[in-house]
């Protein structure tokens, strides 16, 4: 029997399975057997290469996948937001392989790929589906690109992701759990867990062929979580909603799609900006200038996400500059006057100004 029959026979016994007390401990066996099996689809199909079109290499400062079903309009939002040529065409698998562009916004290089259309049972390989599902996992950013006139393509696209250990709009579980040599399992939290029971956190832990160990929950996680947590091939992936062809709708249709989804025609060119501007955010960039002693500052930005440090600048300068380094000048928002003193830990922010100084 095969992974996937294995799967199959598995959730065929959990949905006949009534939830309840007693049932608890069998149903965080029956889910942690299945993500077993799931991380043995993810390894074997990374381990195959990506197969032809798809061998693409990561440039720019971030990475973005469009996903969907064939036919939403990837390709025409490729060619509208970047420099892209994509073929489009009004039949399905228009797109046949990974078709990369760059989109150029406030100095940043982003990377955009427009990947074929994913199809129901892609996570067990149908229509390519791994390939493009493992693009995805190496993204920086989904674009989740949805026809305005099938709001289910939503859940129907998760539920493929979710499948393939991708998590949207998700942060890790903050659960830590170390292995001991003897006591058993000691279970502690820094929350109430209204999600989990004990005999659950026993049994899938069991699983894992953990019988002594520490587990501490700084969240409220269910088992899924957990599970997530002791797999340990999870990617978590920030999203964005396109709700695509609106011009094609009226308007009570856009109330089924969530709140925070950005509604777009690409044939119209109706709010790309605002598209290009949510993509820019959501992937928390921002933009620092260098300057050398005596000279102006250099035209192009550094383009590096919020959070980074003096340190980190001085790694993508030059490897040698962290060890020479002795301080920095910074002029902008994260100074508290022009041309502060600063260290590697001061954290910088959009549109400041650093000069460093060697030793």
């Amino acid at each position: 029997m095969g992974i996937q029959e294995k799967i199959k026979e598995i959730e065929d016994e959990m949905a006949r399975t009534q939830k309840n007390k007693a049932t608890e401990r069998h149903l965080g066996i029956l889910k942690a057997k299945i993500a077993q099996l799931r991380a043995k689809l993810i390894s074997d199909g990374s381990g195959k290469g990506g197969g032809t079109g798809f061998g693409v290499r990561k440039s720019g400062d971030a990475t973005v996948t469009l996903i969907g079903f064939p036919s939403v309009g990837k390709s025409t939002i490729l060619i509208k937001i970047t420099n892209a040529q994509s073929e489009v065409a009004a039949y399905e698998f228009t797109t046949l392989t990974c078709i990369p562009g760059i989109m150029e916004f406030k100095g940043a290089k982003i990377q955009v790929l427009d990947l074929p259309g994913i199809i129901e049972g892609a996570k067990e390989g149908r229509g390519r589906g791994r390939e493009i599902i493992g693009v995805a996992r190496g993204a920086d950013l989904v674009l989740m690109i949805i026809d305005a006139a099938k709001p289910k393509q939503i859940e129907s696209i998760s539920h493929e992701l979710e499948g393939f250990g991708i998590r949207l709009n998700k942060k890790p579980p903050n659960v830590f759990v170390s292995k001991t040599e003897k006591n058993g399992i000691m279970i502690q939290s820094t929350v109430k867990l209204t999600q989990i029971s004990r005999e659950e956190i026993i049994s899938v832990l069991n699983e894992y062929d953990i019988y002594n160990g520490d587990v501490v929950f700084r969240d409220d996680c269910g088992v899924d979580e957990l599970i997530d947590v002791l797999v340990g091939n999870r990617v978590y992936i920030p999203t964005i909603y396109v709700i695509n062809k609106i011009d094609l709708v009226d308007k009570k249709q856009l109330e089924k799609f969530p709140k925070e989804s950005i509604f777009i025609s690409a044939n119209n060119e109706y709010n790309l900006g605002m598209l290009k501007e949510q993509i820019y955010e959501k992937l928390r960039l921002i933009s620092v200038y260098t300057k050398r002693k005596g000279e102006e500052l250099d035209e192009e930005p550094l383009v590096v996400r919020t959070g980074t440090n003096v340190s980190e600048v001085c790694g993508l300068l030059h490897r040698e500059l962290r060890r020479n380094f002795r301080y920095a000048l910074v002029w902008g928002k994260s100074a508290k006057h022009p041309g502060q003193k600063v260290g590697l830990n001061h954290v910088l922010q959009d549109g400041d100004v650093i000069q460093i100084i060697k030793r």
